[in-house]
């Protein structure tokens, strides 16, 4: 079971890198299932979501090899992945659901895993492929979608980035034109986008809710660099604001950040745009209000460390979640490290100031571990951080390899054979 040990530590300072985002990764992985050519992804990150949707990819016929941080990838043929125990594993298993029908024109799929923060149902995804044309089948724990997928005007309920990511591939290899209205606007939609169209594919809109795709009769293959992780630069922002550090976020890129660098200000950190990234200094000071939007609004994933940031700062923060039901699980467990945090529905009312004591913690999704993790480092003595899921070697490369070349003390416990 992966355990990590974090002391109280001094003022955060110098520089570390930021990985390339996983949420932009694994959408471009699946999108490489769209040509039968060779497709590099570099500067590709060492993460269990991202060793387990190489997995799903060669589930589905791809071959997988790795160069350094380079992932290099064909799929000559493709099919439908019969790895059910992998599928569950994670939620963006669901994202070769398009590829896949657009390539062959079938696809079987068990519904997939992922963190326990919600229901998150595919019928976004399943309504979008049907109005392409597709004919969509349940049963229990599996889908299959089959046909000739043709273009359409689809309109998003909720703009929901996996289904926007799934409806995007499917719609590629699409007759006709397709329209996308209401469609997620995250930085990893557009670097799906730009993938997709370093591939061959022609959309107009990318980083609007009104996205454009006419489709081809094939795409080639590419080499593709994904953008950076505006999640882990955020969370470690928000470590820089809790120890009043002074920190260079190598390759950050603020433009994806506002909302979150919006609050960090206003709460008293100093946030400068570098030529290699974003400067921070300072620390939080001032209570804040958050509520949790579709992009450009502030991020559910950042929710968990700002409210970490939040308990530090004297007087009455206030956060609204209204993307996950089930998103203050880390609740609980700062409550058991001093946080004074009370939650009425969907609202969280934080009395911050209070000091945190080090303890016994456990993570109970992946930005919670990151969240937990961050208050070990203003926490009295020593917190562990149980995570018996492995849910933060899902989602950061080595957080506390990275905190500790800031000056933290924070170390990954040797796992029992």
């Amino acid at each position: 079971m992966p355990q990590y040990k974090v002391t109280q530590s001094p003022r955060l300072s110098g520089e570390v890198p930021v990985s390339t985002s996983k949420n932009a990764v694994l959408p471009i992985l699946a999108a490489a299932l769209l040509t039968p050519e060779e497709v590099l992804i570099h500067q590709v990150p060492s993460l269990t979501d991202v060793h387990h949707m190489m997995g799903i990819l060669r589930a589905c016929g791809a071959e997988t090899a790795t160069q350094g941080s380079t992932a290099v990838l064909r799929a000559v043929s493709v099919g439908s992945p019969h790895e059910h125990a992998l599928l569950r594993t994670m939620r963006a298993s669901v994202l070769v659901l398009g590829p896949i029908l657009a390539r062959t024109g079938s696809c079987e799929l068990s519904m997939p895993g992922g963190c326990a923060i919600g229901q998150r149902p595919i019928d976004l995804h399943l309504k979008g492929l049907q109005k392409l044309g597709a004919k969509v089948e349940q049963d229990g724990g599996t889908v299959r979608v089959s046909g000739a997928l043709k273009g359409a005007n689809i309109y998003l309920d909720f703009p929901s980035v996996g289904a926007t990511e799934n409806l995007l591939m499917a719609a590629v290899l699409s007759k006709g034109v397709t329209r996308i209205e209401n469609a997620a606007k995250e930085p990893e939609i557009t670097d799906l986008c730009h993938f997709l169209t370093a591939m061959g594919a022609r959309i107009a809109g990318a980083g609007t809710a009104n996205l454009t795709v006419e489709g081809v009769e094939g795409l080639h293959g590419a080499a593709y660099t994904p953008i950076p992780d505006r999640i882990e630069a955020g969370t470690l922002a928000c470590a820089a604001a809790l120890t009043e550090g002074s920190v260079l976020l190598e390759s950050a890129r603020s433009d994806h950040m506002r909302a979150l660098l919006f609050k960090l200000t206003e709460s008293g950190l100093i946030c400068q745009e570098d030529a290699r990234g974003l400067r921070l200094r300072g620390k939080a000071r001032h209570p804040m209000e958050a509520r949790t939007l579709s992009y450009p609004g502030f991020p559910t994933d950042l929710q968990a460390p700002l409210m970490t940031v939040a308990c530090q700062t004297h007087g009455l923060s206030v956060f609204l979640e209204t993307i996950f039901e089930n998103r203050y699980m880390h609740v609980i467990e700062l409550r058991r490290l001093g946080a004074q945090i009370r939650v009425e529905g969907q609202l969280a009312l934080i009395q911050g100031g209070k000091p945190l004591n080090g303890g016994h913690v456990t993570a109970t999704d992946l930005r919670a571990a990151a969240a937990l993790m961050l208050a070990g480092l203003i926490a009295q003595g020593e917190t562990v951080v149980d995570d018996p899921a492995g849910h933060l070697l899902r989602g950061y490369e080595g957080l506390e390899n990275k905190l500790r070349a800031l000056g933290a003390d924070a170390v990954r416990l040797v796992e029992s054979p």
